[in-house]
């Protein structure tokens, strides 16, 4: 089988090296075409095209690029442009686009599934909900990840090592997070379904909320790591308002992704905090 990983970041490089593990056939594209992956800005039609001349057909690509910390102009894009130009350049391939659990906008702590209300209140939201439309429209599969965190990276354990915490108000406010280890499972436990013709269920045009288990609030994560850590807990302040992806408070169930056969190594993100907590710093 052969496999684009388009975007080749902190997730799409351990895509690509679980892939290779598992017997696929591994191309890369990114933006600079460092690492030994194919320059590709995926916005640019006629790069996209270009890119289809010098490799296989894949069976499937998973869009995984970052926007680069830019706005809703970067959105439009790398998302929505790249999705549409790997559309047209490869119309026999299987697309797999990971959006974000941001473009749900609640903030009364509900539990939320894939049929939940999905209205975000920022532009950028705005835009993956229509990448993730065109994605599906085309029979593709959406993975909606909750904040990646893994060796390396994790912002909140990070702030709390730094000092730089702060519970917000009471710190009832949930986080959602994903390991990156369980999310590139994920992904690729989602095309292998979709590429096995003896799977019962399609899940072709199908999103999948890509978070773990258990949903904690900010006071509770932080209560964890003080403990594990034993180091006081942050002072309290304002909640933070000017979020890049909105101010929301929601528990994302991960619910119908483990019906499909997959689960995550890391229920929780304080499971996983004694294996990162080294790397981070």
């Amino acid at each position: 089988m052969q496999l684009l990983i388009a975007g080749n970041g902190y997730l799409g490089t351990e895509v690509g090296n679980r892939a290779l593990a598992q017997g696929w056939q591994i191309n890369r594209c990114s933006l600079s075409g460092h690492d030994q992956t194919y320059a590709c800005d995926l916005g640019d039609p006629d790069s996209v095209r270009l890119l289809a001349t010098l490799i296989p057909p894949p069976d499937a690509i998973v869009h995984c690029a970052s926007s680069g910390k830019g706005g809703s102009p970067a959105y439009q894009h790398v998302y929505y442009q790249g999705v549409k130009n790997l559309q047209q350049a490869f119309p026999h391939s299987l697309i797999l686009f990971t959006s974000s659990s941001s473009v749900y906008g609640q903030t009364d702590g509900s539990v939320v599934t894939e049929t939940s209300s999905a209205e975000p209140d920022r532009e950028t939201g705005k835009i993956l909900l229509a990448t993730e439309e065109l994605t599906t429209s085309h029979g593709g599969i959406v993975c909606r990840l909750s904040g990646i965190y893994g060796p390396t990276r994790s912002v909140i354990l990070r702030k709390f090592l730094q000092g730089d915490a702060i519970i917000e108000e009471d710190g009832r406010r949930y986080l959602n997070q994903i390991h990156r280890d369980d999310a590139a499972r994920a992904i690729l436990h989602l095309l292998g379904l979709s590429l096995t013709k003896n799977y019962s269920h399609s899940i072709c045009g199908e999103i999948f909320n890509t978070s773990d288990s258990q949903s904690l609030s900010q006071l509770a994560t932080y209560q964890g790591l003080a403990n594990f850590f034993q180091r006081p807990l942050p002072p309290s302040g304002p909640r933070d308002l000017d979020r890049k992806r909105g101010w929301t408070h929601k528990q994302v169930s991960n619910e119908k992704l483990r019906t499909t056969g997959w689960q995550p190594d890391y229920p929780s993100f304080l499971t996983a905090v004694p294996h990162i907590a080294a790397s981070v710093l």
